[in-house]
């Protein structure tokens, strides 16, 4: 079994990676930890439950993160995403915060691996400040990691946020520079530029999303707002052009579950940059070798589409 740990700002896309996690028959998910991000830290925390609810799963431990970034002012996704991260469709019955854990979630984080040692995979799909704050509570606890995967910065200077930076780095880049330092277990990067070569077409989402289920019904519904805004920038951004959904959370998921997925890949130091009007945030990989670090991580660079595809079928059967 892949034992992970899923760290969360519920949007859209980390509803699809947690039902992927869900789905996979070697998938045991020991807890979800939620962080500021997508959306305000209580909406992430709520819609985590809410798909824990629609999977029959509320039995999986959610925590309680981090409210805001280390240092840098908070931003939210809530023009892609919805306000509230989930395409504003409330639902009344929705469960409430009283389900959440009382740990909070970087100790819960340290817990759950201590008592793991080298058998967790911690799966990252949002602003790095729970992941920075864990490593202060525990220097140990990166060593202690089977491995990390991280869906977040960019390869090629390409932003989604600012003019060089991927949202989940841009939204602290603190974190992300402490993770990418201080995390020296084996580490993998699902990179903005890497999901978008990727994209699924948006002829397979009508196929995906007509599957006569709840799940179906329910994705669906909480990605109908995230859809239309995407296939607007796919009609209007000719150089950013992505010709199909980007589920960008999903893609450091899979590769989590099954790394034969990931079809092509390079190894390179990274970092972060901190300083700079155009810069702060955007993800540093030293072919030089100028930084001299031992550490170096597994870039993604395209996926078995095939085999992703079936996945997200799988997801919401």
């Amino acid at each position: 079994m892949n034992k992970l740990i899923l760290d969360v700002d519920t949007g859209v896309d980390d509803a699809q990676a947690i039902m992927m996690a869900l789905a996979s028959p070697t998938v045991e998910i020991l807890g979800i930890t939620c962080c500021n991000g997508n959306t305000k830290l209580d909406n992430a925390c709520k819609n985590t439950l809410r798909v824990l609810q629609k999977c029959n799963r509320l039995d999986i431990p959610v925590f309680r993160g981090c409210v805001q970034p280390l240092l840098a002012e908070p931003l939210h996704a809530g023009d892609y995403h919805g306000k509230d991260g989930l395409g504003d469709v409330p639902d009344p019955n929705a469960p409430g915060m009283d389900m959440l854990q009382d740990t909070h979630a970087t100790q819960a984080m340290v817990n759950i691996v201590n008592d793991n040692p080298g058998e967790v995979s911690l799966v990252a799909t949002s602003a790095l400040t729970n992941l920075a704050v864990a490593v202060q509570l525990d220097p140990s606890f990166p060593e202690k990691l089977k491995a990390l995967y991280i869906m977040g910065g960019n390869i090629e200077s390409r932003g989604n946020t600012t003019v060089c930076g991927e949202f989940n780095f841009v939204v602290d880049p603190e974190a992300a520079y402490i993770v990418l330092n201080r995390y020296t277990c084996p580490t993998y990067i699902a990179s903005w530029e890497f999901s978008c070569r990727n994209s699924v077409p948006w002829s397979f989402c009508d196929t995906w999303l007509a599957q006569d289920t709840e799940k179906a019904r329910f994705m669906e519904n909480i990605s109908r707002h995230t859809r239309k805004v995407a296939q607007s920038e796919d009609n209007e951004k000719e150089e950013t052009k992505r010709v199909g959904f980007n589920s960008c959370d999903a893609y450091a998921l899979v590769a989590a579950i099954d790394n034969s997925v990931v079809t092509e890949s390079e190894e390179v130091a990274v970092s972060v940059e901190l300083a700079g009007n155009n810069t702060r945030g955007m993800m540093v990989l030293d072919y030089m070798g100028l930084l001299k670090k031992k550490h170096k991580a597994t870039i993604m660079k395209k996926v078995n589409l095939d085999l992703f595809k079936k996945m997200m079928i799988d997801s919401v059967k």
